[in-house]
């Protein structure tokens, strides 16, 4: 049996979904983790490092969690993988270079190619390393890929994580009739704008007296986050707080319901690798308005399945906003549309067939337990 060790957060949805695949496949998957998590059928190595925590701390302090490379190293060489996959250029992109096994994998997720190598000489250096070492490099998106060749010259293979088309599905009778509903399920960031979408949404609010052909307008914001006291402060101040609604984290098991509860889904990120949120929204016939950075724009057919506009513009995204809610053939035809762009671009199934051909590449070029 091929085996695979993911150096990644075993809590991660994202990595869940590689390990389920891999585990179909019939791969023995084990995982080392710096953030705890539990995967079934997985071996999980839980060295909760609380990289999260550190995130905001001097730099020596954020590579505490190398103390632990020794014995990592060791577990590494115990379990002796086909393939060593770090899923994150920086921290466990870092560990896996330093353990010098192969073949070696580096997976670009977003902020560690956008921004860690951008806060510091080290941090450059450290991303040139981490590259020099892998043996292959995955991206998320063409434009992280753009990104990552920044630092390497070595070919970059775009590896979408794509969207359960049998999971995120169109559900009836799911909208409340009473309203008409602008959401959003994100992390309550800086970099995902959201101050802005209030701003625009109270904007749209008293401009149309709180109705659309008799149904109130309503925002619905789903997550956590450092900026959620933030957030909610502006929605207090603003003349529009008893109709914004904060969710808090939307369990899996409730996130397709909350998608279709929206008649608009508004994603105004300030930076953002990819748009998964974007994609799982249209896979529920949901229309989207995302923004132009980084590889956004690639989650959408811009004008038939969303719209996109600028970073950092609440006026914007007041436009579109309107627009999306006085055209009603519009936003519906955009939600149907939507589905099929993402069926035909972004099915979880065919992105994660085109990894396995990436590790079928992988371990025919490093036969290790042949």
């Amino acid at each position: 049996m091929k085996k695979i060790c993911y150096l990644a957060d075993a809590s991660n949805p994202h990595v869940k979904k590689y390990c389920n695949f891999f585990l179909k496949k019939g791969y023995d998957i084990s995982v080392i983790s710096l953030n705890g998590g539990e995967i079934d059928g997985v071996k999980v190595y839980n060295f909760n490092a609380n990289v999260g925590e550190l995130r905001n701390k001097g730099i020596s302090k954020k590579f505490g969690y190398l103390n632990n490379i020794g014995e990592i190293k060791r577990l590494v060489n115990t379990i002796k993988p086909d393939i060593f996959h770090a899923q994150y250029a920086s921290s466990y992109g870092f560990l896996g270079s330093l353990i010098g096994y192969k073949p070696f994998v580096v997976s670009v997720w977003g902020t560690d190619i956008y921004d860690f190598p951008r806060n510091g000489i080290i941090q450059k250096l450290i991303i040139k390393h981490n590259f020099r070492k892998a043996d292959y490099i995955f991206s998320n998106s063409v434009d992280m890929a753009r990104e990552a060749n920044l630092y390497t010259d070595k070919r970059v293979d775009i590896t979408y994580f794509g969207v359960d088309m049998e999971r995120f599905i169109p559900l009836e009778n799911s909208k409340d009739d009473g309203f008409f509903t602008f959401g959003i399920v994100k992390s309550l960031e800086k970099k995902y704008g959201i101050k802005y979408l209030i701003e625009a949404y109270e904007k749209l609010y008293k401009k149309y007296n709180g109705e659309k052909d008799g149904k109130r307008l309503r925002l619905l914001i789903g997550g956590n986050g450092q900026e959620r006291e933030a957030l909610e402060l502006q929605a207090q101040n603003s003349d529009v707080n008893d109709t914004i609604t904060f969710l808090g984290r939307v369990q899996p098991e409730d996130i397709v319901r909350t998608y279709n509860s929206c008649d608009v889904c508004v994603f105004p990120s300030l930076r953002e690798g990819f748009g998964v949120s974007a994609i799982e929204s249209q896979a529920c016939e949901t229309p989207v308005i995302i923004t132009n950075v980084g590889g956004h724009p690639e989650s959408v057919d811009a004008g038939k399945t969303g719209i996109i506009v600028e970073p950092k513009s609440s006026e914007e995204l007041f436009r579109a906003m309107e627009k999306l809610m006085l055209d009603d053939k519009m936003r519906i035809d955009m939600g149907k549309s939507g589905r099929v762009f993402v069926r035909e671009h972004y099915r979880f199934e065919d992105n994660f067939e085109d990894i396995s051909k990436i590790y079928d590449d992988v371990l025919e070029k490093y036969p290790i337990n042949k």
